[in-house]
């Protein structure tokens, strides 16, 4: 499986995203109004975050820290899409995440983040996700 299709499979909830941005709901909900980030919905209308749209929130966060306004943020993001591969369908990842059990998941979860450590490399990720595989 490719680690595109799995850092875009809808994961987490509202209250983990909150604790991996430093972000409050509403700032997460002005985003997603603005369509800066556009979380995956669950049946009950659940909003279910991607690990890219994690490290979106991020991005947003520290360009809003280095006083960028939503207008240039957006601009920034267009840029960056006109140079981005296309993204998977919606249908590619919710295949891809019926076939994986939870296990397997967190199996594959652990096994990123453990991978990345042993090159030295300590993102904020692998930070706030290694407390959930003690």
């Amino acid at each position: 499986m490719s680690d595109d299709i799995r850092r875009s499979m809808p994961l987490f909830p509202m209250g983990i995203v909150q604790s991996l941005t430093d972000l409050t709901p509403r700032q997460i909900r002005y985003y997603e109004q603005n369509e800066l980030v556009t979380p995956a919905r669950s049946k009950g209308n659940q909003r279910l975050f991607s690990f890219n749209d994690v490290d979106r929130l991020l991005e947003i966060r520290s360009l809003i820290e280095k006083g960028v306004n939503l207008a240039g943020i957006k601009q920034v993001f267009d840029l960056k899409q006109e140079e981005k591969q296309p993204e998977y369908k919606p249908e590619e990842i919710e295949e891809v995440h019926n076939q994986l059990s939870e296990k397997e998941l967190r199996k594959m979860l652990r096994n990123e983040i453990m991978h990345e450590a042993g090159k030295g490399k300590f993102g904020l990720r692998q930070g706030e996700l290694s407390r959930f595989f003690h």
